[in-house]
């Protein structure tokens, strides 16, 4: 029981040298108060340069000299004085104020070096039909820092994050890569198109699922969100017709006439309204997917990158 009521003694300050340095040394703000005293010669003039009331600054004072189990001020009508362990203390709190303004200083030259530059890694189709955008309004509110954007399929996107070579990510596929986290931003679907001309592009009857899974495609290479969706949603895929690696060129080959494909709704709006490409229907096949931001597990984005993902959500 002694021992318990010793150890709690010790705690309080006066002598104490057991538990945590942060529970021994008064605050950077108590500091920074009994430097303004010193300064000034007035608690009250003290109080008002920190911006706090003449009775918060007391009780201030009052706390940081029972933690410290000594008197620090004296005070009187015609002002404060320091005692002579006050101008002790004072002398070691210049040197901890001035040790926390160079940390401070330091965390902002980090901060600032973060913020000048944003790395970003999307896959094909929302590096092509949705950053853009995004890039757009990020650089109204920080035009000051640049951007850099390395397009590939989702698998690249998850290396160039893993290795520290992008601050945020961009995939489509149907589950977050491996040691990543995510939050999903926008739905998007798969479609089936082809050329006008094409022999699909003539068809009143919609296509079943095993006539698509069965019909060599012009397709994304493997590693692509939207290969991903197309194999899993049909159980396997036909050897491609042409396997190409991004969405305009595979545009471009379907509209050519060279065969079908499967492409993201976003990718082909333009090509439907002009009727270079035609809608192919199809049944019994749900061909959806989440958009997903995505960054190195436990890392949450910070300045620019997460000021870019609160845009993909507007």
């Amino acid at each position: 029981m002694s021992s318990r009521a010793d150890g709690e003694r010790g705690g309080d300050g006066a002598g104490g040298g057991a538990g945590s340095i942060a529970h021994r040394v008064p605050d950077l703000g108590a500091l920074e108060l009994l430097l303004a005293v010193a300064r000034l010669g007035s608690l009250g003039a003290a109080a008002r340069e920190l911006g706090i009331t003449q009775p918060a600054a007391s009780s201030r004072i009052r706390s940081m000299e029972r933690q410290l189990g000594v008197a620090l001020v004296d005070r009187s009508p015609r002002g404060s004085r320091l005692t002579d362990a006050g101008a002790l203390v004072t002398d070691w709190a210049r040197r901890i104020v001035e040790a926390a303004e160079a940390f401070d200083a330091g965390a902002q030259a980090l901060r600032d070096r973060r913020d000048s530059r944003l790395r970003v890694a999307a896959s094909m189709t929302i590096a092509e039909y949705l950053l853009p955008g995004w890039l757009l309004a990020l650089r109204a509110q920080r035009p000051d820092t640049a951007v850099s954007l390395h397009a590939g399929n989702s698998a690249a996107v998850a290396e160039r994050l893993l290795s520290g070579e992008a601050d945020l990510g961009f995939v489509e596929g149907l589950s977050v890569p491996s040691g990543l986290d995510s939050a999903v931003i926008a739905h998007d679907r798969l479609i089936v198109v082809a050329a006008p001309a094409h022999p699909w592009g003539r068809r009143r009857r919609a296509l079943s699922a095993q006539e698509l899974a069965s019909t060599p495609l012009i397709l994304r290479e493997k590693g692509s969100g939207t290969r991903q969706v197309l194999d899993a949603a049909l159980g396997g895929l036909a050897r491609p017709l042409i396997e190409l690696s991004s969405t305009t060129a595979v545009k471009a080959a379907a509209v050519s006439g060279a065969g079908p494909a499967v492409l993201s709704e976003l990718a082909v709006g333009e090509e439907l309204g002009t009727r270079r490409l035609v809608r192919v229907p199809v049944e019994g096949v749900l061909l959806a997917r989440d958009l997903r931001a995505v960054w190195p597990a436990g890392h949450r984005p910070t300045g620019p990158a997460r000021e870019l993902l609160s845009l993909t959500r507007g």
